[in-house]
């Protein structure tokens, strides 16, 4: 399986693809601001703390007097108070930033889902997506809104503990300072690592998220070729790799954490040491003392929080690097500006502007090779008229399923050109052309929801009037009514309860009821039995009746009323007419025929 997206990262932390990611998310600039004005002041606050104790040991314990107690309890309680109502205003903006961070980045890559190409999808394994709308965009939503909150109380927290101790007594704070330039280095050498071991990790999770789909959706293939114990020990060295490289970045992480707390307790004992030494003296206060213990402890409790968080952006960056590399990738068709302009884009068409189609369509000189170099068509030409059938016969590679695809859209022709109703393909919007289509696939597609709404899917604005009449034009109103709930009939998952051919008819149904001007029928009878196939063929004759049509099919009995079979040979057209005339000829089609009916 090919994970090409998760590889050249880069190997350093890399801020710029955070910025990136927060550009999009413009909307939560307000709460941020205030959110880090709040987190400033928790600091401020936590700074004061220990000044207070020290003022109350030199005041009142070393003195045994009480005298203006009063006013230093109030300044405490209100200071306290003024502490819970900024713990309690973080945690609510930090909630609400968190969940709207994560809404944001789903609808941005969702939508940026919706204007890829059908390549990309082709190429890109389900569970790496799924990897990345869930798992991923979570830490991330996590990682920006609480390591935001941990990152600016830390900083404000540590430049209050240092203003405070070199205000107190500046030769005694620079001695416990001198412990910061250590604890830079060790952070500085653990991230390295450990942002190497998480960006292992989350791609070996995103290899087993896809091999947890490709096992749900290919269980009844493993069952038939008996390949469960192969299956799970494949999977077992997948996993296995995956528990090593989370060992290996848990490992780090538990490592650097109880530095940080050595090097913390180095400051206390400079503060003790130093400061017993000038208490003896006299040149110090035990109040001073006491304030100083006090910061040395409060100053690595921040630290510790910041070495977390970066831990957890070490972490994240590789979500965030996926995250970017799904963001940024470009759709590999795009519509020219004055196209868009003209018609609309994916996400927001046009469609009153849109021209009417007739469906003629022309292959010009077309080239096509997919992008891994394999060369399917060469100066291909096919003129169809509009509202004419057409039938692509022949062995598998020939270039059946590439010539729909080009007429879908879906790929481009590296040379050459498709005109519809003589217009460059390129002159219109991609939304307009798919729009004028009808695919049905040998393997429908249905949705969870109930029949009406898999039948309106293509239009939900369709009242059921025009889902039933278009259920009628398929032979399908009995099979659906026979249902439970008739219309109303709920629908698992790729529409499971059904059977092959009641999701065909229902695929059908759907077709029809868009409407298209060009059909394209897949192999879209070569998995039902006869019977319901019988009950098809007699609604296609109806469906296509008017409209341009483009069918595939193994099955040659159902070609037969078209008005042309094209039979392909390495994408060139070998011969082409209608089935009595190919027949006659006893060539190439005479054969497939012969064969198909053996």
């Amino acid at each position: 399986m090919s994970m090409r997206e998760d590889q050249h990262f880069q190997r350093r932390f890399d801020h710029r693809i955070w910025l990136r990611l927060l550009r999009r998310a413009r909307e939560f600039r307000g709460t941020m601001a205030i959110l880090a004005v709040v987190m400033i002041l928790v600091g401020a606050a936590d700074a004061l703390f220990p000044l207070l104790n020290g003022i109350a040991v030199d005041r009142f314990v070393e003195t045994g007097s009480i005298q203006g107690v009063e006013s230093l309890a109030i300044v405490y309680a209100g200071l306290a108070f003024l502490q819970a109502f900024l713990v309690w205003a973080l945690i609510a903006l930090a909630g609400r930033m968190e969940t709207g961070l994560m809404y944001r980045f789903r609808q941005d890559t969702f939508a940026h889902l919706q204007t890829l190409s059908i390549g990309y999808f082709d190429r890109t394994p389900v569970g790496w997506l799924m990897s990345r709308l869930t798992s991923d965009i979570q830490r991330l939503g996590e990682t920006v809104a609480w390591g935001l909150v941990d990152i600016v109380w830390g900083v404000a927290m540590m430049a209050g503990i240092a203003v405070a101790m070199l205000f107190v007594h500046a030769q005694l704070a620079v001695l416990v300072l001198t412990v910061v330039p250590p604890l830079a280095l060790v952070s500085w050498f653990f991230q390295r690592r450990i942002l190497g071991a998480q960006r292992s990790v989350r791609r070996l999770n995103s290899e087993v998220s896809a091999a947890f789909s490709e096992g749900i959706a290919g269980a009844v293939t493993s069952k038939t070729l008996v390949r469960e114990a192969e299956n799970l020990r494949e999977f077992s060295a997948l996993t296995g790799r995956m528990r090593a490289a989370s060992v290996r970045a848990a490992v780090f992480s538990a490592l650097y954490m109880p530095v940080v707390l050595l090097l913390g307790s180095v400051g206390t004992s400079i503060a003790l040491v130093a400061g017993g030494v000038r208490l003896s003296e006299g040149s110090v206060t035990i109040g001073v003392i006491v304030a100083f213990v006090g910061y040395t402890v409060q100053f690595f409790e921040p630290v510790r929080e910041v070495a977390r968080v970066l831990t957890e952006l070490q972490a994240a960056q590789s979500a965030a690097e996926r995250i970017a590399a799904l963001l940024d990738t470009p759709p590999a068709i795009t519509d020219r500006r004055e196209v868009e302009d003209a018609f609309g884009t994916i996400l927001e068409p046009h469609r009153d502007r849109w021209p009417r189609c007739h469906g003629a369509i022309r292959f010009d000189e077309v080239n096509f090779a997919y992008p891994d170099g394999e060369a399917v068509l060469d100066h291909f030409d096919l003129d169809v008229a509009a509202g004419e059938s057409i039938a692509l016969v022949g062995e598998t590679g020939a270039g059946k399923s590439t010539i729909v695809n080009l007429v879908a859209r879906f790929y481009e022709p590296t040379a050459g050109r498709i005109l519809i109703d003589g217009a460059d393909i390129r002159d219109r919007s991609q939304s307009w052309m798919h729009s004028q289509l009808g695919y049905v696939l040998q393997t429908p597609q249905l949705f969870a929801g109930s029949v009406a709404e898999n039948i309106a899917f293509g239009q939900p604005e369709a009242d059921r009037s025009a889902v039933e009449e278009a259920a009628r034009m398929v032979d399908a109103h009995a099979m659906i009514t026979a249902l439970p709930g008739g219309y109303d009939h709920e629908l698992g998952e790729g529409g499971s309860g059904l059977s092959t051919g009641q999701k065909q008819l229902l695929s059908f149904a759907r077709a029809i009821l868009a409407d298209p001007r060009i059909f394209i029928l897949d192999e879209a009878t070569s998995s039902i039995d006869t019977d319901t196939e019988l009950r098809i063929q007699r609604a296609i004759r109806t469906m296509l009746r008017g409209r341009t049509s483009f069918v595939i099919a193994h099955r040659l009995s159902t070609v037969r009323d078209v008005d042309r079979i094209l039979v392909l040979e390495h994408g060139a057209i070998v011969e082409s007419g209608s089935h009595h005339d190919l027949l006659a000829r006893e060539g190439r089609y005479a054969a497939l025929y012969r064969e198909s009916m053996r």
